[in-house]
């Protein structure tokens, strides 16, 4: 079956000016208190590598990517592959994830895409994943 590009959105507006959320984005001390406890390592320049670690729904897990484009303060992208998508490990099978950052009235808009949801269930699962992930980051943020 031929993987749909069904992108999955999430968006937050956060009370903080873009530097303070675009540590909160690349600091895996932070990442870690909004991301389900996930380790995250990169040395956040475009071509590194990225990995993350944890555990998900009882699984340990250790997915990969690489970094695509980065923009300080403004844009994070990269490509993201898990294992416990139960897909082979090629280009075609790693998603796309944009992470956008613009001034927003006293804030900051955090905007979130992520292309090849091979579904619309799971383009639904994805979206409801990183508004969840978005409102902890917003959290976080607002809170430190």
């Amino acid at each position: 079956m031929e993987t749909q590009n069904l992108i999955a959105k999430a968006e937050v507006a956060i009370h903080a000016d873009a530097a303070k959320v675009w540590q909160a984005l690349t600091d895996p001390a932070i990442i870690q208190q909004y991301m389900f406890g996930t380790k995250v390592e990169s040395d956040w320049k475009q071509g590194s590598a990225i990995v993350w670690k944890g555990e998900w729904k009882g699984k340990a897990y250790e997915d990969k990517g690489v970094i695509t484009g980065i923009t300080p303060p403004q844009q994070l992208q990269y490509t993201h592959f898990s294992p416990l998508s139960g897909k082979e490990d090629k280009p075609e099978n790693y998603h796309t994830v944009t992470i956008t950052l613009e001034k927003y009235g006293g804030g900051t808009r955090v905007t979130l895409q992520q292309d090849k949801n091979a579904n619309e269930k799971s383009q639904q699962e994805s979206q409801q994943n990183w508004q969840q992930m978005l409102q902890g980051l917003r959290d976080v943020v607002e809170r430190g």
